[in-house]
């Protein structure tokens, strides 16, 4: 079985609200993300607080929803570390993560992640801009790091766990398909693109 995990437990303190629940097209940012999972994976999971708006509209999806594990500093990082031991925890071997504010990643992502990963620790995409460290595959041997790199209550870079776990990097040339929503002008911007 493929697991997958879709990010949505960020602060949105840029954005002003709840950016997973922000619309693109008609649909919301967290619905975009979970009709693109469910393509790839076989369960998909929304990482975000129990008792947020977000969680609500996970279950709502049909998604279970992970908060951080208790104790972890805030950070994506806390939310792959429960996606992970999720998995693991029904058999699941590996586990892709997508944040839901990346709406319009290339539609070969997760494909193309998956092929590459082989026998590394993790797979992620990389573009001319750099690592897009949330747009990865990630193996549920993992696990180990990750609890160590949070042990201390500090939330070490993403990217940094990734290289220093010897991730597979995957080329995408097209760096404006990794537009992160943080803003209602990179949504607006979003929506002209999706036009």
């Amino acid at each position: 079985m493929i697991f997958g995990l879709i990010l949505a437990g960020g602060r949105s303190r840029r954005f002003g609200s709840d950016k997973a629940l922000a619309t693109l097209g008609g649909v919301t940012l967290l619905a975009r993300a979970h009709a693109r999972l469910t393509q790839v994976c076989d369960v998909v999971a929304v990482s975000a607080s129990d008792t947020s708006s977000v969680a609500a509209t996970a279950r709502a999806l049909g998604s279970p929803v992970l908060p951080d594990p208790r104790g972890s500093p805030r950070g994506p990082l806390s939310g792959v570390l429960a996606g992970l031991e999720w998995a693991q925890g029904k058999g699941g071997g590996q586990l892709i993560t997508l944040p839901c504010d990346a709406p319009l990643a290339p539609i070969d992502l997760e494909s193309r992640l998956l092929d590459a990963i082989g026998d590394a620790p993790a797979s992620v995409a990389r573009t001319p801009d750099g690592m897009q460290p949330l747009c990865a595959v990630w193996r549920s041997w993992m696990i180990r790091p990750l609890a160590l790199a949070l042990a201390d209550g500090l939330h070490p870079p993403v990217h940094q766990v990734l290289s220093d776990a010897n991730a597979v990097e995957v080329t995408f040339q097209d760096a404006t398909a990794f537009l992160n929503i943080n803003t209602l002008e990179d949504l607006a911007i979003a929506e002209r693109r999706l036009r």
